[in-house]
């Protein structure tokens, strides 16, 4: 049984094993170094380690984080964290369901950048805000899904796939490698009947993130770093 299994994490149910099987597997670097942001329990750092991987947790705090996994306290608000972890150290940068937490996506995308090496990846997943239940929440509550009072209360930066494509990534210094949505067309976080319906009315709009409750990113810098490595 997986170490990682005993740690316990909040995260959408499967979004780490469809992270670790089908997305990572072509970034592997034998003994690359990795950093997982806003590392929770450290469920996820652990899967890393157990893959092969050298990796490094961060988060705010350590209340409730029990791998045995190197950690360093980090404020992911700060303007420059990444001088606090590295800069071009690292293979890869994973941050699962942070994005949506932090003050400044720009900022924070920005620093990920910062803390890659040539050629190394980020892979982040964040809730998506433009699927179908999601839009049509919106349309009769005028509430964001997943992002209302009755959800996570430290959800408070949605992250909208056009502004996100054309605003963000640019200002940050980040291209787009791959995105997938997970579920792939289907929605977990809504009930299975209105779940088929939702399917259905995704027939008839317009847009490329209608299906799947998170979105799974794949970035790498656009642009050579010109960072200076630090330990």
């Amino acid at each position: 049984m997986s170490v990682a299994a005993g740690l316990g994490t909040t995260t959408h149910p499967g979004l780490h094993t469809y992270v670790l099987e089908h997305v990572l597997p072509r970034h592997f670097v034998p003994g690359g170094r990795a950093v997982d942001l806003g590392a929770g329990s450290g469920a996820f750092a652990a899967c890393l380690r157990e893959a092969g991987w050298d990796v490094l947790a961060a988060d705010l705090n350590m209340e409730g984080y029990k791998a045995d996994v190197p950690f360093l306290l980090v404020n992911l608000n700060e303007p420059d964290f990444a001088s606090r972890l590295g800069q071009g150290v690292f293979d890869l940068v994973t941050s699962i369901e942070v994005l949506e937490h932090v003050e400044s996506p720009i900022g924070f995308l920005r620093n990920v950048g910062h803390m890659l090496k040539p050629g190394g990846v980020a892979v982040l997943t964040t809730p998506n805000v433009d699927c179908t239940p999601a839009r049509l929440k919106f349309l009769l509550t005028g509430t964001i899904r997943m992002m209302d009072a009755n959800s996570e209360p430290t959800h408070i930066t949605p992250i909208f796939w056009d502004l996100f494509t054309r605003q963000f990534l640019p200002r940050a210094e980040l291209k787009l490698l791959e995105h997938r949505v997970y579920p792939l067309r289907g929605y977990d976080m809504t009930r299975s009947g209105l779940a088929q319906v939702m399917r259905i009315a995704s027939l008839f709009l317009r847009g490329s993130c209608l299906g799947g409750d998170n979105h799974v990113l794949t970035l790498q810098p656009s642009k050579p770093s010109r960072c200076v490595k630090t330990v």
